[in-house]
């Protein structure tokens, strides 16, 4: 083994010539990958001119110094771009946006106080373990075909407001989405904007749900050959007493 398991750092090895290099590599990559803050996760091509040890979060379709890294952590070190793959429970701090993201061995995703992709603020609780809370629940999609469902879905017994999106990676093959449901594909926002930045608060009348229920992103005019949308269900839970 030449280097270690998680980080990938590299080991010094026996009778090694040049030992500064390898030692230095490792330095290198810890200075890039503790503690991390990127100070930009929406850039697909480097910057002109970025300061010494800067960090950015590489967007698709990444290019020029920066293609074939999408995802990955660049670094500006020592006048060159070093590209550190993330792993699985990486967190990163997103200093334009003041976030926290956290990677789940696929993508990057918000990481809030109710958990990874979810935000559940209590409004009270009775003596016997009742609650009254409101929860929003988030999830990335990246676009294919005819439609996607999401893998978060809105909780039985929950009591819907809204559905947000935002189209977070220009969508290609469609002329736009609907966001919705199986059977309703528009309940929360039909003809939806497919450039990158476009976004829809999806409000509705209170809507309770008896059974966990996917949502669903439908292409129009197309099927959805690229592009990612970002979803957010706005809901209210009250769980029963639990003595």
């Amino acid at each position: 083994m030449d280097e270690t398991p998680n980080l990938k750092l590299p080991y010094l090895l026996a009778a090694q010539a040049q030992k500064h290099v390898t030692h230095n590599e490792a330095i290198r990559a810890l200075d890039a990958i503790v503690q991390i803050t990127v100070a930009d996760k929406d850039l697909a091509s480097p910057p002109v001119s970025p300061d010494d040890g800067e960090r950015f979060i590489v967007a698709a379709p990444a290019s020029g110094d920066w293609s074939g890294h999408a995802g990955e952590i660049a670094a500006f070190q020592d006048g060159a771009w070093m590209f550190y793959e993330p792993r699985k429970g990486w967190l990163v701090w997103v200093g334009d946006e003041s976030e926290l993201l956290v990677h789940n061995g696929t993508d990057w995703s918000v990481f809030t106080a109710g958990g990874i992709g979810s935000n559940t603020v209590v409004l009270n609780t009775t003596a016997h373990g009742a609650e009254t809370a409101f929860q929003a629940l988030e999830e990335e999609l990246t676009l294919s075909g005819t439609y996607i469902d999401s893998t978060i879905h809105i909780p039985d017994r929950a009591i819907v407001f809204a559905v947000s999106t935002r189209t977070t990676e220009p969508v290609t093959g469609a002329s736009s989405y609907d966001c919705g449901i199986a059977g309703e594909k528009d309940k929360y926002g039909g003809s939806l904007g497919i450039a990158a930045g476009s976004t829809n608060s999806g409000v509705t009348g209170p809507t309770a749900f008896y059974s966990d229920t996917n949502l669903r992103i439908t292409a129009n005019g197309g099927n959805f050959t690229g592009g990612k949308v970002r979803v957010t269900i706005h809901c209210m839970r009250c769980p029963a007493p639990t003595s």
